[in-house]
């Protein structure tokens, strides 16, 4: 008899365990459905209903490196680079090779004038043969040493970037800013109508569409 109730005991235990599991493996697929529900509001410029969702979601998954890199994207679009900066690191402490995340921690160094730190991100990325997009961290350097007045600094990186994509508007628009504040206003006027004539209305969607200045990497 004594046997046979430490049977049923082990018996309702491992069931006891085996419920946990499963609820939990669910409570993670909910929150997985839910952060990509976040990331589809995020891409699509829903940036209030894209931070409720991945809240939501990051409940169940707050050592997600994906997760942390999209919160990090919502708050810097709601002006908040703050708290991007905050989840940024978590996603770099939790993937360290990410270099998408390590973009995005600079871009947010950027928006709070963290001139060197974001200088030390971007240069850590640029250096990478296996960074997809090398024309993005060349062209924030180019920005954060834009903000430091060193123009002739700011100049190469702009135009490495625009070596490897001569279209890139983030870069373009730098070095016509450089041009600009440097007094070469004919310079900056034949070099915009050189680079945009080939898009034409590209000025106007992006440089005054509310877009961060600065090149982040999506989702």
């Amino acid at each position: 008899m004594k046997n046979l109730i430490c049977l049923v005991l082990a018996f309702l235990f491992l069931a006891s365990c085996a419920s946990k599991t499963i609820n939990t493996e669910k409570k993670r697929r909910i929150a997985v459905a839910t952060q990509r529900v976040g990331e589809e509001y995020y891409n699509s410029g829903q940036y209030t209903a894209a931070l409720r969702n991945l809240l939501d979601a990051y409940k169940t998954l707050p050592d997600d490196p994906r997760l942390n890199n999209s919160l990090g994207l919502v708050y810097l679009a709601k002006d908040r680079p703050d708290l991007a900066e905050t989840h940024f690191k978590k996603a770099l402490n939790l993937k360290p090779d990410s270099t998408r995340a390590k973009n995005n921690l600079g871009a947010a160094y950027l928006k709070q004038k963290k001139w060197d730190l974001a200088i030390r991100c971007f240069k850590e990325i640029s250096g990478n043969l296996l960074y997809a997009t090398p024309e993005t961290p060349l062209a924030n350097l180019g920005w954060a040493y834009f903000h430091q007045k060193m123009y002739k600094t700011a100049k190469i990186y702009f135009e490495k970037s625009l070596e490897i994509r001569p279209d890139f508007l983030i870069a373009i628009h730098g070095l016509a800013s450089i041009y600009i504040e440097t007094g070469y206003y004919p310079h900056a006027i034949k070099f915009l109508h050189h680079a945009l004539g080939k898009k034409p209305g590209s000025c106007h969607s992006s440089c005054g569409s509310g877009k961060s200045l600065y090149s982040i990497k999506r989702l």
